[in-house]
């Protein structure tokens, strides 16, 4: 397989870059039984890898009901944390025999959504977001350095009324903005974006995912500037419900092998497409900062760019620049988590990045994660979200998937920040330094 950047025949590996994989090479084990240890005793927690976390998490959210209080996966134990509401023993046992860990905490993952649901009403404020973060089981909030005087008050005001201990505030140095100026760099309409994860469309022909903020940027997109275009974009969303876009291969023969580019010469190969889940380590690939590496912080994230509020999306402490915008993230064992969509920062002072969800993007346009090859053979991964990890997703941090959303995306720079409380990052989808960023 050719690693060359795309010509008339052969379609761009996902996601571009020029720095080795070395530095988030551990694989983990995926099957819950052989690999999954920690089995000595009937009650001890399982050790699981988070694609597995994230099989088994679907299963409780649906068992604990109202007593669910969100999930996250703990990264170095390898376990699944899940958190319940209240003292019921039968609903701590019951965790325990799944093989999970219970945490008794005071917000259920309904009334963290409900929280989250009333700032979107209330404090929609470009530079602002908020996410579920299941480990401080709060809704996380987050505000750049652009937000002050009466946007800063009405946030505030907002913040407290949700009550004690429901949410807090963290100041962000940074300016949330959309990251698209340049995976693989693709280009259109003046724009540079990053080539996220290569997919067999509905009719078996080969496509790619990129970010919807490049999507409805451009209709048409090349390997070069200026260059001869190579695909079309079909669908768009952007902003609103998600940041995602599909763009069809002009050449019905385009060999799109499903893999990310992580330079020199070295590519992992994507097998299928998981709900992120907070804990997760996750890489980025994008054309302007290569390779890069972090977590998964929160989700469900509501970010208010310049262009207008999308919601839906993973958070990160990776860290992405213009230029990524679209690129792929995953995991080391080859699962495709989301597409970079913006934040706030850089690759040199930090900052937080906001991530469209694969499987949610594959879902909406109906594509698989696989080679289009023209005949969509690499059509058998886990396409349309089927392997979408926790489906409580939305519950604070409920996402204990394993694996890393389908989304292809490039980090969005992490900035520095002062804490005021909250962890969520907004960020302004746009493409100047105001506001929060989208890459």
């Amino acid at each position: 397989m050719s690693h060359r950047r795309i010509t008339k025949r052969k379609a761009v590996l996902a996601g571009a870059a020029a720095v080795g994989i070395a530095a988030a090479a551990i694989l983990l084990p995926q099957a819950y039984a052989g690999q999954d240890g920690a089995r000595s005793g009937a009650m001890a927690p399982r050790t699981m890898s988070a694609a597995s976390a994230s099989e088994l998490l679907q299963q409780l959210v649906r068992q604990l009901g109202d007593s669910y209080g969100g999930a996250y996966y703990d990264a170095g134990k390898q376990q699944l944390v899940v958190n319940v509401v209240g003292d019921d023993n039968d609903i701590n046992v019951q965790v325990k025999k799944a093989g999970a860990v219970p945490r008794s905490v005071q917000n259920s993952a309904v009334k963290l959504t409900a929280a989250k649901d009333t700032l979107s009403r209330k404090a929609t404020v470009p530079g602002t977001s908020w996410a579920l973060d299941p480990r401080t089981n709060q809704v996380l909030v987050t505000a750049d350095r652009t937000v002050a005087g009466e946007r800063w008050d009405k946030l505030e005001s907002a913040v407290a009324d949700l009550g004690p201990g429901v949410a807090r505030i963290k100041r962000s140095t940074g300016e949330f903005r959309t990251f698209a100026e340049g995976g693989d760099a693709i280009f259109g309409g003046g724009a540079r974006c990053s080539l996220g994860f290569n997919v067999t469309t509905q009719d078996g022909s080969p496509g790619f995912l990129t970010a919807g903020h490049c999507g409805v940027a451009a209709e048409q997109w090349s390997e070069e500037a200026g260059g001869q275009p190579i695909g079309t974009v079909q669908e768009a969303v952007f902003p609103g419900e998600g940041d995602f876009a599909l763009v069809t291969y002009d050449d019905p023969g385009t060999e799109a092998p499903s893999a990310v580019d992580t330079g020199d010469g070295q590519t992992v190969a994507i097998t299928q497409a998981a709900d992120a889940a907070v804990g997760q380590d996750v890489i980025r690939m994008g054309s302007t900062t290569g390779l890069n590496d972090g977590q998964v912080t929160g989700l469900d994230a509501t970010v208010n760019y310049p262009e207008g509020t999308v919601s839906g999306l993973i958070q990160t402490n990776v860290c992405a620049e213009p230029g990524d915008s679209g690129g792929a993230l995953f995991t080391a064992d080859g699962t495709a988590v989301g597409l970079t969509s913006g934040g706030s920062g850089d690759c040199t002072g930090g900052g937080e990045t906001f991530f469209q969800p694969v499987t949610t993007a594959l879902e909406a346009v109906g594509a698989q994660i696989g080679d289009g090859n023209g005949a969509g053979d690499g059509a058998d991964n886990g396409g349309a979200g089927d392997d979408s990890g926790a489906g409580g997703a939305e519950d604070g941090g409920a996402g204990a998937d394993g694996g890393a959303d389908d989304n292809g995306g490039g980090d969005a720079g992490a900035d520095g920040r002062d804490e005021v409380g909250g962890n969520d990052t907004g960020g302004d989808a746009t493409g100047d330094g105001d506001s929060a960023q989208v890459n």
